[in-house]
């Protein structure tokens, strides 16, 4: 499915999840290449060579999404009152915990959102921008698993000039594929999501966490 088509179903799914006739759903998958710009996008981080970029509501700045990079979107509803730092948080350490996996230390940077991977420059492995309407999340987390890094070089990524980018298979230097990345995002992100959910488990188990759909798991035309 192509970026349009995977925003109408998040709108879709969110309508459903505010009203209750759907249960927090997670949608896992890999777009087509495509650069996707935050509302605080400045005209001046756009790419001039004609490059197709949609202007979607979620927070953040201008980033790109394409083959080699898993696509988290969580549309869950979140405890009241709402605290989207919390969220944004659990979503790193979502990533966090994946990247681990593979022997990759991820972290924060004060002040930015997203993975970090220490270096000189800090390296982002994955970027988060989200947007909360009626108590219900949409957008997410992109993952670079082993995408190929080069559209990156015609934007500034995120509005950050001077951090660069990177991917869990050049951290492990070696092959990690998006559904090796599914897989492992799938089975970390209930842990560090409940405790932000409107319904948390309560009975002591282990967070089952929301229902996972996956529209694409490999390359949508």
């Amino acid at each position: 499915m192509g970026f349009r088509d995977v925003w109408a179903l998040q709108r879709e799914i969110h309508d459903d999840v505010v009203t209750g006739r759907r249960p927090d759903t997670v949608l896992l998958l890999e777009h087509a290449s495509v650069y996707t710009a935050g509302r605080r996008t400045a005209r001046s981080e756009r790419p001039t060579d004609g490059s197709d970029v949609v202007d979607v509501d979620r927070g953040g700045r201008l980033t790109w999404h394409g083959p080699g990079q898993l696509v988290a979107y969580p549309i869950v509803r979140l405890a009241d009152p709402v605290d989207v730092v919390a969220y944004v948080r659990a979503l790193e350490q979502a990533v966090i915990d994946t990247a681990a996996e593979w022997g990759v230390t991820g972290g924060r940077v004060p002040g930015r959102s997203g993975v970090w991977v220490a270096g000189t420059p800090e390296r982002k492995l994955a970027a988060v921008g989200v947007r909360v309407a009626r108590g219900v999340t949409m957008h997410g987390v992109a993952v670079n698993a082993d995408a190929d890094l080069s559209p990156f070089s015609s934007i500034v990524p995120c509005g950050i000039s001077d951090a660069g980018v990177t991917s869990l298979a050049m951290e492990a230097g070696r092959p990690v594929t998006v559904l090796d990345v599914a897989d492992a995002v799938e089975r970390h992100l209930p842990a560090a999501v409940a405790p932000c959910l409107a319904s948390p488990p309560d009975d002591g188990a282990p967070p089952s966490g929301p229902a996972v759909l996956a529209p694409s798991a490999v390359p949508a035309p």
